[in-house]
């Protein structure tokens, strides 16, 4: 199974190929993320890489910083280039010489910067099954939803199961797609 930062980047790759298919006519569509429409939940992404890609080129996020990266505007008239632009600079924090080992401060707690890469898989992978679905399309790397799957199932226990983070885990047959596990482990209802 792929792994670090060549899974981050794989996962990166499979959600720009969804948001670059996002029609500006589908941003207003809601999501499996119940309080976001597909707008809010590139927002908040765009938002997500630019904070770890500054935990981890400098420690940590200023607090004046991060109230705009988690609740600001973070993509103007381009969606689409706001998250290249964000993806691109987390990408090559998370490539720096060290940066695996290198403690960064979350606004969820101070970790390995390996650690907040294993997040990021996670978090990035499961909203990109949420935009997919709200956009007629649909995530099929496998490899990539097992992988980021299981680093959720390794991450996500009872006290981060509250509304508004991540719901119950649902029911998932046995024969569901890769997308479907993913998103029920999240908590999505599919």
């Amino acid at each position: 199974m792929v792994e670090g930062v060549p899974m981050m980047q794989r996962v990166v790759d499979t959600t720009t190929a969804v948001i670059d298919k996002t029609g500006a006519d589908q941003m207003s569509n809601p999501t499996l993320c119940t309080e976001w429409t597909v707008k809010d939940v590139i927002n908040h992404m765009v938002g997500g890489a630019t904070m770890f890609a500054i935990s981890v080129e400098e420690g940590s996020v200023p607090d004046a910083m991060l109230g705009q990266l988690m609740g600001g505007d973070n993509l103007g008239d381009d969606p689409q280039g706001a998250w290249a632009t964000a993806s691109e600079r987390a990408m090559k924090a998370f490539s720096l010489p060290g940066a695996m080992e290198k403690m960064v401060k979350l606004p969820f707690g101070e970790m390995p910067g390996g650690i907040a890469l294993n997040i990021a898989i996670f978090d990035v992978a499961t909203h990109a099954c949420d935009l997919a679905r709200a956009t007629g399309q649909h995530v099929t790397d496998a490899e990539v939803l097992d992988g980021a799957l299981a680093m959720g199932k390794q991450m996500i226990g009872p006290d981060l199961r509250v509304p508004g983070v991540f719901g119950d885990e649902q029911a998932a047959d046995a024969q569901a797609t890769a997308e479907d596990k993913l998103l029920a482990f999240a908590g999505r209802k599919i």
